[in-house]
């Protein structure tokens, strides 16, 4: 586990409801995490306790495009053909 330290004066200064603060904060780092590449989706969604569902509504609303490439595209429209 890794444990982050926020400076008090930074705490204080984050405009959010107290209660929800560590669940916003864990969004957004899950979101960043993502879109850097750093971690996939489904460890994304886990990190700030979402489904993969509700964790790309949260990209989408924060406007993050879904790291999908060629290789993904490829191999989802073969699974596609065989469930036909």
């Amino acid at each position: 586990m890794i444990t982050i330290t926020i400076p008090d004066t930074v705490e204080t200064a984050i405009r959010l409801p107290e209660k929800e603060v560590k669940k916003e904060l864990l969004k957004l780092l899950a979101a960043k995490l993502y879109e850097k590449g750093i971690v996939g989706i489904g460890k994304a969604a886990e990190l700030c306790g979402m489904s993969k569902l509700e964790f790309m509504q949260l990209l989408k609303e924060e406007k993050i495009n879904l790291n999908y490439d060629e290789e993904e595209l490829k191999r989802d429209l073969k699974n596609m053909e065989y469930f036909k």
